[in-house]
C-alpha cells in the first residue's frame, strides 16, 4: 500500500504543503518547507509549519532548533518557547529545557512550565523534585493523578501505581498510553494475562482506528512503506504495546511468539526504530544473528537515551559468547553507567565470571560471597512465605512467593557458575557436592534438577540416579516433547539403555516419533532434529563402546532423509564417529565386513550429495574465521572422510 505522490508545481508550494500536513505527511512537507525558507529565511509561517513537522515526526532535535529561532524572531511569544522547552525535554536535553522554562515569567504560563519541570525532574530521576513540584500543581488538573501513577511506578510501587492509573483511565475516557501504563504495572508484577489483556485492548483499537499504519503487514510478506514515526502512531501506543507483548513472551519462554510481535508492530525503516524496539530485536534474534544483535547493542549504548537493560544484556552475552575482554573493555569504559545501570548483584556475578578465565579460585570465592548472601535472602523469604500462608492472607503470599522465585532467579546462575569452575575440571564429584548445598531451595528447579542429571550422567555409572532427575523433565512435557531439548532426550534414551531398560527407550523414541511426524503434518516445511539427535547419542555411545557396526547403522539411520535431518548440528555428531572409526581402522583395531564398509561409503555419498549448501562451521561474531567457502559445507567434509575411509581399508586378502 503506498499513499498518493503529490507533484509540486511552481507557485503549488503552499497548497502542496498543507495538503501533506492535511494528510500528516509531514516528513513529505519538511523538504518543501524547507525550500520556501531558503528563499525566506524570516519567515514565522514557514519556520512554525516545519518546526511542527519536525516535532510531528519525533524529529526533537530539529523542531527544538526551529522553536529557538522563532523564540528569537518572536520574543514576546510565549507558546514558542514553551514548544521549545518541549521539544528539549522530548530529545532529553533536560538541562537546556529547564534553561528555557526559566525565562517564561508569564503567570499563566505558571501550570504547564510547572508541569514540564516535573517531567525534566522525573526524566532526570530525580523523583524527590518531581513529587515537589507536582505538590504545586492546579489541583484540577488531570494529569496530575497520572503523574503521581508514573512516580509510584519509577519507585517499583507498582500495586499502588495502579489503581492511579485506572482511576485517571475512568475519568478520562479510554486513552492508549494509560491502558498500556496499566498493562506494564501487571507486568512488572508478573500478572501476565491482566498485562496481555490491556495489550490486546490497544492492538484492536490501533488495527481497527488506523488500517494505514499496517499491523501485520510485514509477518505476512506484504510490502508496506515505512509509516514513520508519526504523531498518530505515537498516540496510538502500538509500537509500545508490541514491545510488551514482545517482552512477555520472550519471558514465558515463547521466542517464535515474542519475534512475531515485533514483526507485526507497523512497518518503519531501520533508522526510524525506536531504542526498545532496536533492543528487543536485537536480544530476540541473537541466536540467529550474533553479529547483527551486538552492533544494536553497542550503538544504543552510545545513545542518550538508552534502555536501562542495555548494558547488563550486552556484557551477559559478552560473556555467554565467551568474550570476556570485550565485557571488561566495556566496563572500564563505562565506569559511569554501571553504577547506575548494573545492580549490585549483576556487577558482581559478571565481575567474577571475567575473573573465573584467569584465575578460577578467586572467581570461585566472589560467587561464594555472592551465593552466601542469596541463601541468606532465601531463607528469610521463606519464612514470609510460611507466615503469610499461616496468616490466610492470599495477597501477601503471593507477593512473597514472587519475592522468593525472584530471588531463586538470580541464585541459579551464580551457583551453575560455581559448578562449572570444577566441570571444566572433570571434577564430577565436587560439582555433586555443590548441587547437594543447595537441595534446599532448588529442589523443584527444572535448571538445577537438569544439571543434576548432567553430572550423574556424564559419570557412566549413575544412569540409574539420572534417570530419576530426567524424567520428571520429561514428564512435564509429554503432551509436546518437541518443547524438550533433543539432548535431553537422547540422554534419557542412553540412561533407559545403560540400566537394561531398553523398552522404556523405545517406548519415548517411538513418542518422538510420532510428534515429528504430526509437526510434519502441521507444517511440512519446519525442520525438527529431536529423533535424530537422539538416534545420534546413542550411535555415539555404541561408537564409544567400540560396536561401530551398530553405532554407524544408528546415525544413518538418524540422517534419512539428508533432505530435512541433514544440518550443521547433525553433521558435528555424525564426523565425529566416522573420523573415531577411520582412526581405529587405520591402527587395525577394528575389522568391519565388506557390506558394513560400502553401507559407509554409500552414506558418504549421501551427505556429499545432500550437504552442498549446510555448512559445517557456523560463524561466530567477532572473529574472523578465514573459512574457504567451498571447504565449510558437509559435502567437502564427506569427500575428505571418503577419502580416508578407502585409504585405510584392509584389502580381504590380508585378513
Amino acid at each position: 500500500m503506498y499513499m498518493h505522490n503529490y507533484t509540486v508545481k511552481d507557485g503549488d508550494y503552499t497548497k502542496a504543503i498543507y495538503t501533506m500536513m492535511k494528510d500528516q505527511r509531514f516528513n513529505d512537507a519538511i523538504p518543501l518547507l524547507r525550500n520556501q525558507l531558503d528563499t525566506n529565511d524570516s519567515s514565522r509561517a514557514c519556520l512554525s509549519l516545519l518546526a511542527y513537522c519536525y516535532f510531528n515526526v519525533q524529529d526533537f532535535v530539529n523542531a527544538a532548533e526551529n522553536y529557538e529561532r522563532l523564540s528569537k524572531l518572536v520574543p514576546n511569544e510565549m507558546d514558542y518557547r514553551l514548544y521549545h522547552a518541549q521539544a528539549l525535554y522530548q530529545a532529553c536535553l533536560y538541562e537546556k529545557a529547564m534553561k528555557v522554562l526559566s525565562s517564561i515569567t508569564d503567570i499563566s504560563y505558571h501550570g504547564k512550565v510547572t508541569k514540564l519541570k516535573a517531567a525534566i525532574k522525573y526524566g532526570e530521576e530525580d523523583l524527590i523534585s518531581a513529587r515537589a513540584l507536582l505538590e504545586n500543581s492546579p489541583g484540577d488538573d488531570p494529569d496530575t493523578e497520572v503523574n503521581h501513577a508514573c512516580i509510584l511506578y519509577k519507585e517499583e510501587r507498582y500495586q499502588e501505581a495502579l489503581p492511579r492509573f485506572s482511576t485517571a483511565l475512568m475519568t478520562q475516557g479510554y486513552n492508549p498510553h494509560l491502558s498500556y501504563s496499566l498493562a506494564l504495572c501487571y507486568y512488572k508484577l508478573k500478572d501476565y494475562s491482566q498485562a496481555v489483556k490491556h495489550i490486546a485492548e490497544i492492538m484492536e483499537r490501533g488495527i481497527r482506528e488506523h488500517p494505514e499504519l499496517g499491523v501485520g503487514m510485514a509477518t505476512e510478506g506484504i510490502e508496506f512503506r515505512s509509516v514513520g514515526n508519526t504523531m498518530t502512531l505515537h498516540e496510538t501506543a502500538l509500537i509500545e504495546a508490541f514491545n510488551l507483548k514482545a517482552a512477555i513472551e520472550f519471558k514465558l519462554g515463547n521466542v517464535d511468539a515474542a519475534k512475531e510481535a515485533l514483526t507485526d508492530m507497523p512497518p518503519r525503516s531501520e533508522e526510524e526504530l525506536d531504542a526498545v524496539t532496536l533492543h528487543n530485536q536485537a536480544l530476540m534474534n541473537m541466536e540467529s544473528r550474533p553479529t547483527e544483535g551486538f552492533e544494536k547493542l553497542q550503538f544504543l549504548l552510545q545513545q542518550n537515551p538508552f534502555p536501562p537493560e542495555t548494558l547488563g544484556n550486552l556484557l551477559l552475552l559478552y560473556c555467554k559468547y565467551g568474550y570476556y575482554n570485550l565485557a571488561a573493555d566495556v566496563i572500564a569504559e563505562n565506569q559511569h553507567l554501571t553504577h547506575k545501570y548494573l545492580s549490585q548483584y549483576l556487577y558482581g556475578f559478571i565481575d567474577a565470571l571475567i575473573t573465573q578465565q584467569t584465575s578460577p579460585d578467586e572467581a570461585y570465592k566472589k560467587f561464594e560471597e555472592i551465593a552466601v548472601r542469596h541463601t541468606e535472602s532465601l531463607r528469610k523469604a521463606t519464612k514470609r512465605v510460611q507466615e503469610a500462608r499461616a496468616t490466610s492472607d492470599d495477597s501477601a503470599a503471593k507477593r512473597a512467593v514472587s519475592d522468593y522465585e525472584e530471588t531463586l532467579d538470580s541464585y541459579i546462575p551464580v551457583l551453575m557458575a560455581q559448578a562449572k569452575i570444577y566441570w571444566d575440571l572433570e571434577q564430577y564429584n565436587q560439582v555433586e557436592t555443590i548441587f547437594q548445598k543447595s537441595v534446599e531451595f532448588c529442589n523443584e528447579n527444572d535448571t538445577w534438577r537438569l544439571q543434576v542429571a548432567n553430572v550423574l550422567f556424564i559419570q557412566d555409572n549413575k544412569y540409574k540416579e539420572a534417570i530419576g532427575f530426567y524424567e520428571p523433565i520429561v514428564k512435564k512435557s509429554l503432551a509436546n516433547l518437541l518443547n524438550v531439548s533433543p539432548v535431553v532426550l537422547a540422554n534419557l534414551c542412553v540412561s533407559y539403555i545403560m540400566s537394561a531398560m531398553n523398552e522404556e527407550a523405545e517406548e519415548l523414541m517411538r513418542k518422538i516419533e510420532k510428534e515429528e511426524e504430526r509437526l510434519h503434518y502441521e507444517d511440512p516445511d519446519k525442520k525438527v532434529y529431536h529423533l535424530s539427535i537422539v538416534n545420534l547419542i546413542i550411535g555415539t555411545l555404541y561408537c564409544a563402546k567400540g560396536n561401530y557396526e551398530f553405532g554407524i547403522s544408528r546415525l544413518i539411520r538418524s540422517l534419512e532423509p539428508y533432505n530435512k535431518k541433514l544440518s550443521t548440528e547433525t553433521w558435528y555428531y555424525t564426523k565425529r564417529c566416522v573420523l573415531s572409526f577411520v582412526e581405529n581402522l587405520a591402527k587395525r583395531m577394528v575389522f568391519p565386513t565388506d557390506a558394513f564398509f560400502q553401507d559407509c561409503l554409500d552414506f558418504l555419498d549421501n551427505c556429499e550429495a545432500f550437504g552442498k549448501e549446510v555448512k559445517t562451521t557456523v560463524d561466530h561474531p567477532f572473529e574472523d574465521m578465514n573459512y574457504h567457502e567451498g571447504k565449510n559445507t558437509v559435502a567437502y567434509e564427506a569427500r575428505v572422510l571418503k577419502e580416508l575411509l578407502v585409504r585405510v581399508q584392509i584389502p580381504n586378502s590380508l585378513l
